[in-house]
């Protein structure tokens, strides 16, 4: 099934008033599991009413993740660390080269909506990918954005962009990871969120030939977010634990969504 998911409600704002959501980035490469707690701890600290929402750029080492479905048989090669995500979905991986980004946002305050949540980044994605001439697609069957691929052959599409979250007490873990120059060999090594049709492979803008920074990537990304989900404001104090940097340019739930 090629079209677009239909029926869903697209765009995220805050409600009048609410402060601009927080932007930060950390250079480098960031362990995961000192991620994961930072992350954990932030969204805690939103649902509390403790903390601003957050979006935090990053790139990981080469690793791979398990979603709370995940299947044992789907580790074909376990040639990087796993780690268990808590995050919706199976095995996906993260390596240098990714964007990864994580948001955390009070649904409680937005919307209590998990599947427009999701739609939400989805729509972020292609609307950053339009920025480098890409065009993304989301999948009635499948969560993350596609790119279809004819000089691959007939019915052929490839996956740019991840999408995993989980929601707790209302706050968003996770997000996504979008490939712009990662090695996409590492993704032989599973199957990257369960998908194993033969007319299904995993793609990146450097991929496609396009030959784009991560600086030009969070651009994009920046640019596109505000018109679905809201003002953003560079951080300028975060808690050192997140180990986050300030952007290099001028009812209670438990829910997990699939990558």
């Amino acid at each position: 099934m090629v079209n677009a998911r239909a029926n869903l409600t697209i765009g995220l704002l805050p409600p009048p008033g609410a402060p601009p959501v927080e932007w930060c980035f950390s250079d480098g490469l960031i362990d995961y599991q000192s991620a994961l707690a930072a992350m954990t701890a932030r969204a805690a600290a939103i649902a509390r009413g403790e903390a601003p929402e957050l979006v935090w750029l990053l790139e990981h080492p080469a690793l791979y993740t398990a979603g709370t479905s995940a299947r044992p048989d789907e580790l074909i090669d376990a040639r990087f660390p796993v780690h268990s995500a808590g995050r919706g979905g199976q095995f996906t991986y993260h390596g240098p080269g990714q964007r990864v980004g994580y948001v955390m946002l009070d649904l409680k305050r937005r919307a209590p909506d998990v599947r427009r949540f999701v739609a939400t980044i989805e729509q972020w994605l292609i609307d950053a990918l339009a920025r480098f001439n890409v065009r993304g697609e989301r999948r009635d069957d499948r969560i993350g954005v596609w790119v279809r691929r004819p000089d691959k052959g007939d019915d052929r599409e490839d996956k740019i962009a991840a999408v995993g979250i989980r929601v707790r007490q209302w706050a968003t873990l996770h997000g996504f990871a979008l490939n712009v120059d990662p090695d996409l060999s590492h993704f032989s090594g599973i199957v990257p969120c369960g998908v194993a049709e033969p007319r299904c492979g995993i793609t990146s803008l450097a991929d496609l030939g396009l030959t784009a920074s991560m600086a030009e990537v969070d651009v994009a990304l920046r640019a596109t977010f505000t018109p679905l989900f809201g003002a953003v404001a560079d951080a300028q104090t975060v808690d050192s634990t997140e180990k986050v940097s300030p952007p290099r340019r001028s009812a209670k739930s438990s829910a997990a969504a699939e990558s």
